[in-house]
């Protein structure tokens, strides 16, 4: 049983860590590459929440990752993934993308418009076990996202239609809510809200793309969207 008190702790969304280097723009949840804190490296399983947008024609070169669940999530645009393993996706709006490292895998990620920007959330989870064989897992949600409500898009917990992540203990669920639509957030130990795109009501918070909501044992709490928008909540139960 957790002791931890129970907390609200609303993250706006201009205090992320900026990284600019001209072909990617990217906010940083969390203390990542330069940017560290000791106080702000992760919120439970969920240790980096990368929100980029990189230019056409650009992106990421192949660089390795070891022992990390990798999931991707294209708001905007188009994105192209290789890696090592001989695995190849054009990631889009609504397809998930996992990215298992295991033991070791090298991979690129790059905008696959040689005219548009593409706009993603990255988002690494530690494992539950280390050194398992790399892997890779994409699935077409948009149907389900179509459906309203919040969709489980990756999970170690094996809910229906979800890709697969080696962590028993985290789940990640989206939504595309209409204007005045309300979601309970799961009531688990860790829950990390971020608003993706449009604006929302959490309590007396009103917000807005980028802000991000971190509770510890809050218990059963909703968010209504304020016109359209689209979330992304992470539970944790460590």
């Amino acid at each position: 049983m957790s002791t931890s008190p129970a907390t609200v702790d609303v993250r706006p969304a201009a205090d992320r860590f900026p990284t600019n280097i001209g072909w990617l723009d990217s906010k940083h949840s969390f203390s990542f590459g330069p940017h560290y804190d000791p106080d702000n490296v992760g919120h439970g399983l969920l240790i980096v929440h990368n929100d980029d947008w990189v230019a056409p024609g650009k992106g990421f070169t192949p660089h390795a990752h070891q022992n990390m669940e990798i999931v991707t999530w294209v708001l905007e645009g188009q994105l192209e993934h290789r890696d090592s393993e001989g695995n190849h996706g054009r990631l889009y709006p609504g397809l998930a993308q996992r990215m298992s490292a295991g033991s070791g895998i090298t991979h690129s990620e790059m905008n696959g418009s040689e005219s548009e920007p593409v706009h993603f959330i990255q988002m690494w989870v530690l494992p539950d076990t280390d050194g398992i064989a790399p892997s890779y897992e994409e699935r077409d949600l948009n149907d389900a996202l179509d459906g309203g409500g919040l969709v489980a898009v990756a999970s170690g917990r094996g809910h229906e239609g979800a890709i697969t992540i080696h962590q028993s203990a985290a789940v990640m669920w989206a939504g595309r809510l209409g204007d005045g639509e309300t979601v309970d957030l799961p009531d688990a130990h860790r829950v990390h809200l971020f608003i993706a795109k449009g604006d929302a009501r959490f309590a007396d918070h009103a917000l807005t793309a980028g802000d991000a909501v971190r509770l510890t044992d809050a218990g059963e709490v909703s968010l209504e969207s304020v016109g359209d928008s689209e979330v992304i909540v992470w539970e944790s139960a460590q």
